[in-house]
């Protein structure tokens, strides 16, 4: 079932909502007012009912019905259209939750379509409803609040991100391997980590789209808050390249110190097996049913417990000294 908000604004105050779609237009029909309307789980014929009435492109109808858009900036003759992602990280279970918003940009009115429901427009309300000094620039100031909004949320997982790979960094020197199930988180926080990027590096040519001189969407008076939103987006990007490389470089070491703890393993066992095999080897010769010097003697049994005591002593020291063991 589609959920519908409308709301209509004039002169930067909300006069009107949760108004009937049929009534867009009669609000429209007013020189001062501004519509915005959010439907969440749209159907085709709630689109095209608004298509009819705001003149929407058929591509752009598409898109927005079709599931998994990638961020991007389209231009048409009546109106814009953007698709973003709201995104939040949830560590301990390793998952990247998102919600993709569609936006329909006109230039007395803002179309905003979700394919799931999400917090992210009741944040991007509230912020319209605190700052109704600036909202009488329109529809740019409430395409602004949005996208503040969904970038805020990349701040807050990049942060997440950095706080999980630094305790990661921290608890690879430990002494003990990682555990299976560890390692499957980490391959999921990377996993999370590259969809987080490929949602976020988009976004930024969708931004310098939007603040071409050429489109009218943006005013001058708007134009350092988007400028501000461009920068902190840069700002995501580049925190999220650090990580990748960082992520790179704790796989790296992660494999070394496996590789590393390996050897030590080995060399332990192969110097045990060194220092065992001696007095295995002289009780072998002194057992044989043969004679030889010291046969049936106390002094063999002397001379064979020396040579044992002796040179598992000699092989001990000598691996301790080389740190074998």
């Amino acid at each position: 079932m589609t959920a519908i908000q409308t709301r209509a604004y004039v002169e930067g105050r909300c006069q009107a909502e949760g108004f009937p779609l049929a009534q867009v237009s009669d609000w429209l029909a007013k020189d001062e007012a501004v519509v915005w309307v959010d439907l969440c789980g749209a159907t085709e014929d709630d689109l095209r009912v608004l298509a009819a009435e705001l003149d929407l492109h058929d591509l752009a109808v598409e898109d927005a019905l079709e599931p998994h858009q990638r961020p991007k900036l389209d231009h048409y003759a009546s109106h814009l259209f953007l698709a973003c992602h709201a995104v939040s990280l949830d560590p301990d279970q390793a998952r990247l939750d998102e919600v993709e918003v569609d936006a329909f940009i006109g230039e007395r009115w803002l179309l905003t379509v979700r394919k799931a429901q999400g917090g992210v427009m009741d944040q991007v309300v509230a912020r319209w409803d605190r700052s109704t000094d600036i909202a009488a620039h329109g529809v740019s100031f409430l395409l602004y609040c949005l996208l503040d909004v969904v970038v805020d949320g990349y701040f807050d997982a990049v942060e997440a991100f950095d706080d999980y790979y630094d305790e990661v960094s921290e608890g690879i020197f430990a002494d003990e391997p990682l555990a299976p199930s560890q390692q499957r988180h980490w391959f999921e926080m990377r996993r999370a980590l590259v969809r987080f990027r490929r949602l976020v590096v988009p976004m930024r040519e969708a931004m310098s789209g939007l603040m071409r001189r050429e489109h009218s969407i943006v005013g001058d008076d708007l134009l350092p808050y988007y400028q501000d939103v461009y920068d902190h987006i840069l700002r995501v990007t580049e925190s999220s390249d650090s990580l990748r490389d960082l992520v790179s470089t704790i796989v790296e070491t992660n494999l070394s110190l496996r590789d590393y703890r390996q050897n030590l393993v080995m060399k332990k066992v192969t110097s045990w097996a060194a220092i065992v095999a001696v007095p295995t080897l002289i009780t072998g010769f002194y057992g044989m049913n043969v004679p030889y010097p010291g046969f049936s003697t106390h002094a063999g049994v002397l001379v064979s417990s020396a040579l044992i005591v002796a040179l598992t002593a000699g092989l001990y020291l000598s691996f301790k000294r080389r740190e074998w063991l």
